[in-house]
């Protein structure tokens, strides 16, 4: 799909129908209403939504039942922010906000869904999506993210941002544990490390090193034992998230 120019755009109704008038963007900065697309595969869901942000005075340029039709109405009618469900038939809607961002760089997609799962959130940000709200939110929390994401912002609903925020103190305490952890091993132990993590077996190791297979065990074992892990598949884990191989 080829970039798309600003220009003149067609307005489109919440059908997906092109209507006669024209708008041009260049009169946004003279205070044009936010332009949305809403993307969502429950039809009352899409009608109900753009009455409700229409009366906001948001002008609701089209709607979208799955992520193929979204793409066009993307080139067509060059929104500023796309409403984007998760759960779609077909193109999935992380896949869509990634292609979105590759048609209309310019274009914000702010996902708003009921999945709050820690994957999605991530995967949607990913992909490009500079906000992430929950259904169910206030009609007033989501005109706000609308408005963030034109002004270049972000927002995300706070039950999904309290999740995210827990993620990142988890790892933060994970890798300072590691970090400590792994000051403990020594040169050799460190060298077999490596070298375990990258499936070899104890007597290929014993060879490498120039050890023998018995010296290769009792360094595996003192390995565990200060990883505070229970087997080879857990060590090759802690060597790859330490970027040791």
């Amino acid at each position: 799909m080829a970039r798309i120019r600003r220009g003149k755009r067609p307005a489109v109704g919440t059908n997906g129908t092109t209507g006669p008038t024209e708008v041009n963007r260049e009169e946004d900065a003279a205070g044009e209403p936010v332009h949305v697309l809403i993307v969502d595969d429950h039809q009352l869901f899409r009608t109900g939504l753009a009455e409700l942000l229409a009366e906001q005075g948001l002008r609701i340029v089209g709607a979208a039942a799955d992520g193929a039709s979204a793409l066009e109405l993307v080139e067509k009618c060059a929104p500023d922010v796309v409403l984007m469900d998760l759960e779609m038939p077909g193109l999935s809607g992380v896949e869509t906000i990634r292609r979105i961002a590759e048609i209309a760089p310019r274009t914000r997609v702010v996902v708003l869904t009921i999945d709050a799962e820690e994957r999605s959130v991530i995967d949607a940000i990913g992909a490009g999506a500079c906000g992430y709200l929950l259904k169910g939110t206030s009609l007033q929390s989501l005109v706000a993210g609308i408005n963030a994401a034109v002004a270049g912002e972000s927002l995300i609903s706070g039950a999904v941002g309290a999740k995210l925020f827990e993620r990142l103190r988890a790892d933060d305490r994970r890798s300072a544990a590691e970090g400590c952890v792994f000051d403990e091993l020594s040169g050799r132990e460190v060298e077999i490390l490596k070298l375990l993590a990258t499936g070899k077996h104890n007597i290929e190791i014993a060879k490498e090193l120039f050890i023998s297979p018995h010296t290769v065990r009792n360094h595996i074992s003192n390995i565990l034992a200060k990883l505070q892990i229970s087997n080879r598949i857990e060590a090759t884990a802690f060597a790859i998230r330490n970027r040791m191989v």
